[in-house]
């Protein structure tokens, strides 16, 4: 069984307030359940002795409804500190990733499974399994205390019992820990080919292997649903077993002390005491199990999420070494993709300073790779990258649904008067103007509703608007006619008039206005020329 992991803490400080208010409401609710045990047999006496029962019965009821009280309350909590922690542990995941180099990444299907159900998982195990290990903490120890005061053999009874439950919780808890890691490794893999499938579904389609992929859906869900239920057989089984070893120990406490009660060795108000709280000793200990079991898959994704997380020291932050303002340097550079034999470059050198750099080259030779090396998102096998904190934009780029005006300011504030001048400088201001709302207006996922041209000049805007020294831009004339495409290129002209502008291009719209024209082939640089006009050819 998973104790509390204090990593959770440093990793969601958000969770820091809610777990102190459920460790306060666990230790009051424990005296309110030892105090019950009390008024209850106090009641109970009063009626056989024929006393009056205004007292016992007013401080039953008010033990009652502070008992409720408290659930409330501990219900709330648990279910605001589920959230809390869900929510800080997807956006620490998500920050820290944003932080890595891509090579360092999970893989796409891996990295979303992980941060939307993996995330949501931990929500059950803060929820619930935390408040009811707190109580579990908490209770036993004070109705042991107590049973020493009123009944000593009751107290030697569960003292010596109890301990065997949360042995055999351990002990079950090991197999169902084995059993959970196959289920969400199941679900990682049905997760990462279901994200597969649809991304590639139009080529599937074309080429006639839907059906195909259909049935391979199939057999890893099959796969995920046998895991599932092994799960949950295991939590059944273990469920009994705490139970049928908590309901021994609690009848030989009650069988103890009914011989006594019934020899007259022992007092009615002590012996209902004792019955009362052995039940409470060991009912917490019992549904930790349940709710571990509960929360199993919460426990396994928090030790993912925390692994992922905790820094590893490899790795460096996007614009790669932080080279000097102004410039951009790559020295000796290496690279070679995972698990392939033979690298896309190899001993590259580049220098880029202030103006428009374009570089071009054969599909395949690596430029695209020398703008991610550059952006940070990927690290060199071998050699030195400097460069300056970069605005990267890719060629497809990222358009999160909500608002034009979210889309344009991720990252950095700015006025509608802005947004506007920048609009009209990509020229897709009429655009925004005629839709709905204009800056107000809500895009789909992806910038869905919009051409591919229109996605990437609201990308081009968002980078007029971006704060930093060097932008990267990887085919930004890709998706636009003649016309447009000359438009583009001398708005990209204009920001390299204040900006280190990289620019990789099939196209030569922006040869015509680049202080450096860079060519990359088999993954060396063959050409650097200070003229747009000269380039040199590959030896």
């Amino acid at each position: 069984m998973k104790p509390f992991d204090p990593r959770l803490l440093r990793a969601a400080p958000a969770a820091r307030r809610p777990v102190a208010v459920l460790a306060a409401t666990g230790i009051a609710g424990g005296v309110a359940t030892i105090a019950s045990a009390f008024a209850l047999s106090a009641v109970v006496v009063a009626v056989v002795d024929g006393t009056d029962l205004t007292g016992p019965l007013g401080w039953l009821l008010a033990l009652f409804a502070v008992r409720a009280g408290l659930a409330a309350v501990t219900e709330r909590v648990a279910a605001w500190a589920g959230v809390r922690v869900s929510s800080a542990l997807r956006a620490a995941l998500l920050r820290r990733w944003g932080t890595l180099p891509e090579d360092a990444r999970l893989e796409p299907g891996a990295a979303v499974s992980l941060a939307t159900s993996g995330a949501a998982a931990v929500e059950p195990y803060a929820a619930r399994f935390l408040p009811t290990l707190v109580t579990a903490a908490v209770v036993p120890a004070l109705a042991i205390g107590t049973l020493v005061v009123v009944d000593w053999p009751s107290a030697l009874v569960v003292a010596l019992t109890l301990p065997l439950l949360p042995v055999f919780a351990a002990l079950i808890g090991q197999a169902t820990a084995e059993s959970t890691q196959r289920r969400w490794a199941a679900l990682a893999s049905l997760s990462g080919h279901f994200l597969d499938v649809v991304r590639g579904l139009p080529t599937l389609v074309t080429y006639g292997r839907a059906r195909r992929q259909a049935q391979t859906v199939r057999e890893v869900s099959e796969r995920h649903r046998r895991a599932t239920m092994e799960t949950l057989r295991i939590a059944f089984l273990s469920s009994a077993a705490l139970e049928l070893l908590a309901t021994i120990s609690v009848a030989i406490v009650a069988v103890t002390v009914g011989l006594r009660l019934s020899h007259g060795s022992m007092a009615l108000g002590a012996g209902l005491v004792a019955i009362l709280l052995a039940p409470e000793a060991y009912w917490p200990v019992r549904r930790v199990g349940a709710e571990y079991h509960a929360a199993a898959d919460g426990a396994v994704a928090l030790d993912e999420l925390l692994a992922h997380l905790t820094p590893s020291g490899s790795g460096s932050a996007p614009g790669g070494e932080g080279g000097r303002a102004g410039r951009v340097r790559l020295r000796g550079v290496d690279y070679a993709y995972a698990g392939s034999p033979r690298p896309v470059l190899r001993a590259l050198d580049l220098e880029a300073g202030p103006g428009l750099t374009v570089v071009t080259g054969p599909s395949g030779a690596g430029k695209s790779t020398v703008l991610d090396l550059l952006a940070g998102q990927r690290t060199p096998t071998a050699g030195v990258v400097e460069a300056p904190p970069s605005h990267y934009v890719t060629q497809r780029p990222f358009l999160a649904a909500g608002s034009v005006r979210a889309a344009l300011t991720i990252g950095h504030p700015a006025t509608d008067d802005q947004l506007w001048e920048a609009l009209r400088a990509v020229g897709v201001d009429g655009v925004v103007a005629s839709l709905p709302g204009g800056l107000s207006a809500d895009l789909g996922d992806d910038g869905f509703g919009l051409s591919a041209g229109q996605r990437q000049r609201l990308a081009l805007a968002r980078a007029w608007l971006s704060p930093e020294t060097l932008l990267l831009l990887d085919e930004p004339t890709a998706h636009l006619d003649p016309e447009g495409a000359a438009h583009l290129a001398a708005v990209v002209a204009e920001l390299a008039e204040r900006r280190v502008v990289v620019a990789v291009t099939h196209r030569d719209e922006l040869l015509e206005h680049a202080d450096r024209h860079v060519v990359v082939t088999a993954g060396t640089v063959t050409a650097a020329a200070h003229h747009p006009t000269t380039e040199e050819t590959s030896p």
